[in-house]
């Protein structure tokens, strides 16, 4: 059986964007990848993309803020982590930067003590140095600093 794309109008296209960026924020990268796969030519790409901007319907700064934001809130991932995810969505230094404001230093801190303490006591290794990788390893996965993860597992993870 072959299966026949859908093909949309420039009207079309745009509806169904203003729906995808309503539902949630999402960056220029996201939507030009959905109208791709919508078969959309160039010409059309920038017009539906120029009117979703000058529409409020899509935002890179409120994108990179409630990214940053929810990363943080929700998953427990670093500064390093979430910076390099917003990288990779092509989002400008700038607005990284502003979204990095979003994390306050605080509850930062608190939040990579909290994870720290809950992944070592899930941890069943026995072996010290198995223990002290196991949750720097995870602790980096994350996105937290490196000096601040070797300071942390020596500290919950004393020689003895």
């Amino acid at each position: 059986m072959i299966q026949i794309k859908n093909s949309y109008t420039v009207d079309e296209a745009t509806k169904k964007l203003e729906g995808y960026c309503a539902y949630q924020d999402r960056c220029h990268k996201e939507v030009i990848s959905k109208l791709r796969a919508m078969n959309m030519i160039p010409e059309a790409i920038d017009l539906i993309v120029g009117h979703l901007i000058k529409e409020n319907f899509l935002n890179e700064e409120r994108f990179a803020r409630s990214f940053a934001r929810g990363k943080f809130n929700i998953k427990k991932w670093g500064r390093i982590r979430i910076e390099n995810e917003l990288k990779y969505r092509e989002i400008s230094k700038y607005n990284i930067k502003l979204a990095m404001e979003e994390i306050d230093s605080k509850e930062y801190l608190k939040s990579f003590n909290s994870l720290a303490k809950k992944r070592l006591a899930e941890i069943r290794e026995k072996d010290l140095q198995k223990r002290r990788k196991k949750l720097a390893d995870y602790l980096l996965y994350r996105g937290w600093e490196s000096g601040m993860v070797y300071e942390k597992v020596y500290e919950l993870v004393p020689n003895k």
